[in-house]
């Protein structure tokens, strides 16, 4: 089996192109991903010479360098589709990236897709196309989308596309959409790493507004058995929810951050609230449960307190990162991120 997933060198997809090829041995794998600021090649280090693997550094926004790669490392089974634009601050800075990643991406990639006659196509959303709850309910597959940022009104349009494509050509996709992921190699301006390597680094934790905003948190390696299960069982044209169960206020992230490393409370700090912060998001994960038989395996505390070694344990990896000389390598080495 051969799979092409897109966007492997960030978060989500490195996790998942190493859950791959250490669970099934059947399947190589071609990673497109374009290498952009959230990509990292030391995400897949340690993969790298696998023979199962390889990795084409082209965006989804290349129609003429993705059909060379579905006509010359064909035939390709399935494609897993991760590369977005993500980050909802930078989106507020500028929705156009955005728009052109996730929109116009998403479609290029599913009719090349659907011309080269790939049998399933997995697109990998989020919750935050639902927009805000209140204090009650849960987003089910249902749910009308309502997105209140640039980030998530682009990744509403993909999933939208990815939905005309299965009604009007027949095209075999089917949507997941996920709560918020943590875990090793997530990119330090997401609020989890970000309040990891500030405490490590003896700096504050920056809380938005009142900390309240509540969000449901859902370990990445639970994740990416999730997108297995469905790229392989999920029904066609279907949408999944996967969720943590794992409601938490950013506040008592920070405060079970500060306590696993024996932080004080003060190193919270509330600065301004961001635009359009969602107040809530809860999945409603009942179908994949009880369609697929998927659950989170990896309790809060647990996923936490390994997260937090993790980013102890690297500090390399996170360093480079933050004060920009990873960009001056690959720069160097690739081009312009």
């Amino acid at each position: 089996m051969r799979i092409v997933v897109t966007g492997g060198l960030g978060f989500i997809g490195s996790h998942l192109v190493r859950w791959i090829l250490q669970h099934q041995p059947q399947v190589d794998i071609i990673n497109v991903d374009a290498l952009t600021y959230a990509g990292n090649l030391e995400n897949l280090a340690d993969i790298a010479d696998n023979p199962r693997y390889q990795w084409q550094r082209i965006s989804i926004t290349d129609r003429p360098g993705l059909e060379a790669v579905f006509r010359d490392q064909g035939p390709i089974d399935a494609v897993m589709h991760l590369a977005a634009e993500s980050h909802v601050d930078r989106s507020i800075q500028s929705g156009v990236p955005f728009v052109e990643t996730n929109v116009l991406g998403t479609q290029i990639l599913l009719e090349v897709a659907r011309n080269a006659g790939v049998s399933r196509f997995l697109q990998v959303s989020t919750d935050e196309v639902y927009g805000s709850l209140g204090g009650t309910g849960s987003f089910v597959e249902h749910t009308p989308l309502s997105p209140n940022s640039p980030y998530s009104a682009s990744k509403a349009g993909s999933d939208l596309l990815a939905r005309a494509a299965f009604e009007t050509y027949g095209q075999d996709v089917v949507i997941t959409r996920c709560s918020n992921n943590y875990g090793p190699y997530q990119f330090p301006e997401k609020l989890i790493p970000l309040f990891i390597t500030n405490g490590l680094d003896g700096k504050s934790l920056p809380l938005y507004g009142d900390g309240l905003n509540v969000r449901d948190w859902l370990y990445v390696e639970d994740h990416v058995r999730a997108l297995w299960m469905v790229l392989n069982q999920g029904k066609a044209g279907e949408v999944y929810n996967i969720g943590g169960n794992n409601e938490r206020s950013n506040r008592e992230v920070a405060q079970t951050l500060v306590s696993l490393m024996h932080l004080p409370e003060t190193a919270i700090v509330p600065v301004p609230d961001r635009l359009g912060h969602d107040r809530r998001y809860a999945i409603d994960s009942s179908k994949i449960q009880e369609t697929l038989g998927w659950r989170p395996e990896t309790p809060w505390e647990q996923g936490l307190a390994l997260t937090v070694q993790w980013y102890r344990s690297r500090r390399a990896w996170w360093e480079s990162i933050k004060n920009g000389t990873y960009k001056d390598y690959y720069r160097d080495q690739y081009g312009t991120l």
